[in-house]
């Protein structure tokens, strides 16, 4: 292996682009092993087929062809027409998987949706003060923030952006910078301007997707603060109603993954409107009963039928807590 590569902060460069970099001459004649189908149109880099070609690249084994029509099989066909052996379909679904968020981004105008809940082993995710912290141990929370660190971004509702006053940072030693963009759906403008998340907007991006005839001089004070107001049609903008807007707006974007992380309202939304790509769910050793908040609000189940399934992908001990992945069911 003379070079590995993968596209850098911000989409530039290209994984391809990086790799031919860190093999230099050693590219000349080399297998390229390529993710997803390379690009072959001028955009914020130039060509990746254009950069493989350039260095001399013999053969290239693509396992997965890029979507976006710009580049649909005319990755493939450039490289062909320069003379690189090209091999295709090698591990698909491993990389569809890899870049499933890209996938739906391009192909349904949204980034995937990730649910992230951490709750007592009866689903409780909060005393019935709301008291949360803390369920799961700290091996867990740490396991969350690498979490976060693998997204774009971070999504609450208001409810969790008022009562817990989060930060939604990634905060695990030498990660800082890794932290996303944090999201909060908040259509009546509720969060406080003295928040953790409003006083550190300038430190990290924070976007407030609210209802267009909100209060103008407030959406005033969190711009002035630092925090981009984004705005939607009416109805279009709450906890409990559908989705697809701000989702779609998120998309426009350029958001390839997004982690939801609270509350029960915006979760139970979520899971009702069939919008979960993946769920993570930390269970801690513990019962809370009926006394404590439920983990999702009701999502209006009357039958067996009605239930939203998913399919396990994972479970691993984190410390004390059991952490689950779960996927569409196939």
């Amino acid at each position: 292996m003379v070079g590995r590569g993968w596209t850098q902060r911000g989409g530039r460069p290209h994984g391809e682009a990086e790799a031919i970099r860190r093999a230099g001459d050693l590219a000349h004649g080399a297998t390229a092993y390529i993710s997803l189908e390379p690009c072959n149109h001028h955009g914020r880099t130039p060509p990746c087929t254009e950069a493989l070609l350039d260095a001399g690249v013999a053969r290239a084994v693509i396992a997965a062809e890029d979507p976006d029509p710009r580049v649909r099989g005319a990755g493939v066909a450039r490289l062909r027409a320069g003379g690189v052996d090209v091999v295709e379909g090698v591990m698909e679904p491993a990389a569809r998987a890899l870049n499933e968020g890209f996938f739906l981004r391009v192909e349904r105008g949204r980034p995937l949706i990730t649910l992230k809940l951490a709750t007592t082993l009866d689903g409780r995710l909060a005393t019935s003060s709301g008291e949360s912290q803390w369920i799961t141990g700290e091996v867990a929370r740490a396991a969350a923030h690498a979490l976060r660190a693998s997204h774009d971004a971070i999504m609450v509702g208001s409810g969790t952006a008022t009562i817990d006053d989060p930060s939604l940072t990634c905060r695990l030693p030498g990660m800082a910078d890794a932290s996303p963009v944090r999201i909060v759906v908040d259509g009546r403008l509720r969060m406080s301007l003295t928040s953790q998340l409003v006083r550190t907007a300038q430190d990290v991006p924070t976007w407030l997707v609210t209802r267009r005839t909100g209060d103008r001089s407030r959406k005033t004070a969190f711009r002035d603060a630092g925090v981009e107001v984004i705005e939607l049609d009416e109805g279009e903008v709450s906890e409990q109603a559908p989705l697809d807007a701000v989702l779609a707006e998120l998309g426009r974007r350029g958001l390839t993954r997004v982690l939801v992380e609270g509350g029960s309202h915006l979760a139970a939304s979520l899971v009702q409107q069939d919008l979960i790509d993946r769920l993570v769910w930390v269970h801690a050793p513990a019962v809370m009963g009926g006394d404590g908040l439920p983990a999702l609000q009701p999502i209006g189940v009357g039958r067996m039928a009605e239930l939203r399934r998913f399919r396990r992908v994972s479970v691993r001990r984190v410390g004390e807590d059991v952490l689950e992945t779960y996927g569409r069911p196939t």
